[in-house]
Order: structure tokens, then C-alpha cells, then sequence
């Protein structure tokens, strides 16, 4: 129902408002470190995870050689390189000399990771995009037009939106906003060397490396609270995530009892067997979000490949749904790389899958985990997971992320 999130607004002059309020972004940054806090105790958690070298997700600890080889892109499945090196350059160009020593990064920097989902900046990387003039954010967008589907582009735009039509309905546009983003880029735009860029802020964080034609996207997180905007020039906007929540869904009714029961890892949200620490404060179920770049991730629930056809179709379904930002080229390419390993692939779900329902749900391989999770409030009044609530997470396991498989080939080769 449109406006369902309306029952639960703060009061104007609630404390979770109040204290932040008028706050800009590098002031609340101060204020989220306070130490026994709810954000504090985040930034405790996150901080010494960003300072590992990285390494990639697994399921067992076990890096696995051989999946991703540097060869140049297929015929047909390129990426829209020198579209990006051209809006690259001209973002560059419009920055001055300091700015473009703040922007610009190695292609194997370890800011990379440092990218991060929630409202408050814990690290600022790059530029942030609300202190720069207006041609200059209208640059950096670009560039992110330029390397994503046109589909893709409006879904990472929709949750720029939807962050300033929150910041508007609870009055924190200093905290809440459009532009409440920042942006760098990773080693020197070029039409076959490895290089890339990164865009993150509050429900929105993407990650892009291209190299010899090929693209990589990973880690991507998109969500939004609430999945709508329901006032204002931009009205009309809701429902985000639908295809990605109608799938799930579908794919779960398509099971049998047994093996719905056995996609099933827990039957509540926040279930009395799980064990400690299953539902994080922050990231909630989902587990491959921000500061995970070298998690162990077990795969569970039910094997792709023992389900009937049309489940597995669905499943593919979904993978495409969260791959849905690269071009058609590179899209095609990692749903090929998707398809070849769906005989190691999982499905696991925790909650109910009726309509209205609240869960969480993982697609897991070899080279994919897509998560999706309904959460409980950040800044509006409620405790209990909500369906207008939602955070997905894409990641490319076996150390793919940020493309830098890729980028270490490519640095083997040449010494």
C-alpha cells in the first residue's frame, strides 16, 4: 500500500532526529563515532575489517583458482568503454588539481574497500558530491550513465532519490539527500587497461572495473527505506525492488514442501536457534555487505540443481535482476559465467514467502551471491522487518570484487 511507511515517522522532535539535525555531513560523521552508541559501536565493528588485505568471499576459507581468466571481451559482450573514458576525462577536467589528487586512487588501492552502505560517512574517499558545484555532480553522473544500462542507471538513481525524499519527510536534508554520495576513481581511464570507479553513500554503493573490454560490478549495494516516493515532484516512484521480491516469492511457491523445507535455514526473521551474531546490528541477515570483502559465507539451504527446471530458471531469473546494472555486453557475460556454475549454486531463505511477508533470501555460487533483506528501522519508528524496507547486496566471490582477480593477472604479467 502506497504510504504504508507514513504510520511510522518520528515525531519532529524525537531524540534519533533531534540529536542530528543541522548536522552536516563531516559533523555527524564526528557525532556517529561516539563511542556506546548504536553508530559508534558499527564503526568499532567495521573499522579493523577495512585495514585486512584483501582476499574475496568464500564458502570455506579457500580461494579458488581459475574462475575468472583476463581475457579480452567476447564479440558483442564489451563494455561501453570509451563512452567511460570519455566521461571520465571530462569529469577530470572539470576538477582542479587538489580535487583530482583526492579523486583519483591506484587501481589497486585499498580505499576500494572502503565503500559503505549507511547515512553516516565513515570514510571520505573521493569527492563527496553534495559540496561540489553542480557541474561537477552533473560529471559524475555521467560517468556512471555512461557505464551502466540505462535500466540500471535509473535503479541506482532511484535510491539517490528516494535518500533525499527521506531526508525531506523527516526534515535531515543535511543528513539525507540527493547527493549524499561520494565518488573516486581507481587507476588512469584507459580502453584497455584496468581502471574503474566507485559511487557510495547511504543505500547505494557501486563498485565498477573495467579491462580489456570486460567489466566487473561488484560489490553493489542498493536499498531504500521506504521503497517509494509518495509526494512531490517525483511522486509515483515505489516499488523498486518488485521484481527482486515477486522472484523470490515465485521461485519459493515453486518448490515442494521438502524442499521449501529445506531452502527454509530459519523460519522467523530473528529466530531463537540462531546462533549469536547471526543477525548483525547493521547489516541485520545479509552478509556480504560493506566491510565483508574477505567473509566466509557456508553455502546452505537447497542445491539449485536439484530443483525442477522451472525453479532453476527462476533462480537465473533472479541473478539477472541483480546483474540487470551492467550493459546488455557485460551482462551477457557474467550471466554466461552465472549459468556455467549453476550445478554449485544454493538457495537458502529465513522468514515467511506469502504475500506480505517479511524474509531474506541468498543465491550463492562459485562467482555470484546476491542477497536480498527486509530491515527493521533506521529513521522511521519500527522494530520489526518492514516490506517497504529493503537492502540487496551483490558480490563476486574467490576474490573478483573490485575486479581485482583481473587486476592481479594483469600485474603478474608484468613482472
Amino acid at each position: 500500500m502506497s504510504g504504508e511507511f507514513r504510520r511510522y515517522l518520528f515525531p519532529r522532535d524525537h531524540p534519533r532526529l533531534a540529536g542530528v539535525r543541522g548536522l552536516d555531513a563531516y559533523a555527524y560523521r564526528e557525532h556517529a563515532r561516539t563511542p556506546g552508541t548504536f553508530t559508534g559501536g558499527l564503526v568499532e565493528g567495521w573499522t579493523p575489517l577495512y585495514l585486512q588485505e584483501f582476499r574475496g568471499v568464500t564458502s570455506d576459507g579457500t580461494l579458488r583458482e581459475g574462475l575468472y581468466p583476463l581475457t579480452p571481451a567476447e564479440p558483442g559482450e564489451e563494455a561501453p568503454v570509451a563512452e567511460m573514458v570519455a566521461a571520465a576525462t571530462d569529469l577530470l577536467d572539470a576538477l582542479s588539481a587538489e580535487d583530482r589528487s583526492r579523486v583519483c586512487f591506484p587501481v589497486d588501492a585499498p580505499e576500494w574497500q572502503t565503500w559503505a552502505n549507511p547515512e553516516f560517512m565513515q570514510f571520505d574517499t573521493g569527492l563527496r558530491l553534495e559540496f561540489q558545484p553542480p557541474e561537477v555532480r552533473e560529471k559524475a553522473l555521467a560517468l556512471v550513465r555512461a557505464s551502466l544500462s540505462p535500466e540500471g542507471y535509473e535503479l541506482l538513481h532511484a535510491m539517490m532519490l528516494i535518500n533525499g525524499f527521506l531526508g525531506e519527510v523527516v526534515d535531515l536534508p543535511t543528513v539525507l539527500n540527493e547527493f549524499s554520495y561520494n565518488i573516486a576513481l581507481y587507476g588512469t581511464p584507459d580502453l584497455r587497461a584496468p581502471w574503474g570507479w566507485q559511487l557510495f553513500g547511504h543505500h547505494a554503493a557501486v563498485n565498477c572495473l573495467v579491462v580489456e573490454g570486460r567489466m566487473q560490478l561488484s560489490p553493489v549495494f542498493l536499498g531504500a527505506e521506504p521503497d517509494e516516493i509518495d509526494d512531490g515532484p517525483r511522486a509515483g516512484l515505489r516499488d523498486v525492488f518488485a521484481d527482486r521480491i515477486a522472484l523470490g516469492t515465485r521461485l519459493m511457491a515453486a518448490l515442494t514442501d521438502e524442499q521449501r523445507a529445506r531452502a527454509t535455514v530459519y523460519a522467523e526473521m530473528v529466530d531463537p536457534a540462531m546462533p549469536p551474531g547471526r543477525v548483525h546490528p547493521g547489516d541485520e541477515r545479509h552478509l556480504a555487505g560493506a566491510f565483508q570483502d574477505n567473509r566466509v559465507i557456508p553455502a546452505e539451504g537447497v542445491r539449485v540443481a536439484d530443483l525442477p527446471a522451472g525453479a532453476r530458471r527462476l533462480v537465473l531469473d533472479i541473478a539477472e535482476t541483480f546483474v540487470r546494472l551492467l550493459p546488455a555486453g557485460p551482462r551477457a557475460a557474467r550471466l554466461r559465467e552465472v549459468e556455467a556454475h549453476l550445478g554449485e549454486t544454493w538457495f537458502s531463505w529465513i522468514g515467511g514467502w506469502q504475500p506480505g511477508d517479511v524474509f531474506y533470501y541468498r543465491v550463492q555460487s562459485p562467482v555470484l551471491i546476491a542477497e536480498l533483506d527486509h530491515h527493521c528501522g533506521v529513521f522511521l519508528d519500527y522494530r520489526t522487518p518492514q516490506p517497504f524496507h529493503v537492502h540487496t547486496v551483490l558480490r563476486t566471490p574467490h576474490g573478483n570484487d573490485y575486479g581485482r582477480a583481473w587486476v592481479r593477472q594483469g600485474q603478474a604479467g608484468r613482472t
